[in-house]
C-alpha cells in the first residue's frame, strides 16, 4: 500500500494521470485551502471564489487525465497559473478588467509582517493595526493589483515567478506593483492611516 503522505505533489499528479484517484484525493487535500485563499483574495467575492475554484479543479483534473502535466518540480505553480487563468476568463467575460500602468516606483519591503514585528507589546500593537489597515487597502485594489501583491508579500514569490503564473511579462507584473502602492498610499492620504511600522 502506497504511502501517498509522504509523497511530492508532483509524484501525486503523475500517479493521478496514471489512473490512481487516491493520488488526487491527497493532492486535493494538500492543496484545496491554500488555493483556495488564493482565489478569494483575488476576487473579493466568496460565491464567485467557489465557481472559480471548482472550475479549476475541473480543468486540473482534465488536463491531468489528458496527461498534460510533466513534472518541472512546481505543481503548486502550474496550479496557481491554471487559477489565474480561470480568474482572468471570468473578468474577460464580465469586461471589467482594465489595467493601468503606473508612472512612479514605490516599495513595499519595509511592510512584511512577519519580518518587522517586535516582541515589545505596544509595538506589536501598533504593527498588527498598521497590517489590518494595509489588508483593508489592499483589499480595495482592483483584482490585478491585489493579485501581484499577495503573490509577492504573502507568498514570497519573485516577479519573474508572478509573470510565469499569471501569462504577462515581468514588466506589467512591476507596473501592477506599482500601481497598487500608488493606489495604496493614496487611500492612506485620504484616509489618514499612518502606514509606518513601530520597530
Amino acid at each position: 500500500m502506497k504511502d501517498y503522505a509522504s509523497l511530492a505533489d508532483e509524484q501525486l499528479a503523475l500517479l493521478y494521470s496514471e489512473g490512481d484517484f487516491r493520488a488526487f484525493d491527497q493532492l486535493l487535500e494538500r492543496n484545496q485551502q491554500k488555493l483556495f485563499s488564493y482565489i478569494l483574495f483575488v476576487v473579493h467575492d466568496p460565491e464567485m471564489a467557489n465557481d472559480v475554484f471548482q472550475e479549476t479543479f475541473v480543468k486540473v483534473i482534465t488536463k491531468l487525465q489528458d496527461g498534460k502535466y510533466s513534472d518541472t518540480g512546481k505543481f503548486h505553480f502550474w496550479l496557481i497559473r491554471i487559477a489565474h487563468n480561470v480568474i482572468m476568463d471570468n473578468y474577460r467575460h464580465q469586461k471589467s478588467a482594465h489595467f493601468v500602468e503606473p508612472t512612479e516606483d514605490n516599495d513595499l519591503n519595509k511592510l512584511r509582517s512577519n519580518d518587522l514585528m517586535d516582541i515589545n507589546r505596544e509595538n506589536e500593537y501598533v504593527n498588527t493595526q498598521v497590517m489590518a489597515d494595509v489588508r483593508r487597502l489592499m483589499d480595495a485594489l482592483p483584482a490585478p493589483q491585489r493579485e501581484v501583491v499577495y503573490m509577492r508579500f504573502y507568498q514570497d514569490l519573485s516577479f519573474k515567478e508572478i509573470s510565469e503564473i499569471t501569462g504577462v511579462s515581468i514588466n506589467t507584473s512591476l507596473g501592477r506593483m506599482r500601481y497598487a502602492l500608488i493606489n495604496m498610499r493614496r487611500m492612506a492620504r485620504q484616509h489618514n492611516i499612518q502606514l509606518n511600522m513601530e520597530l
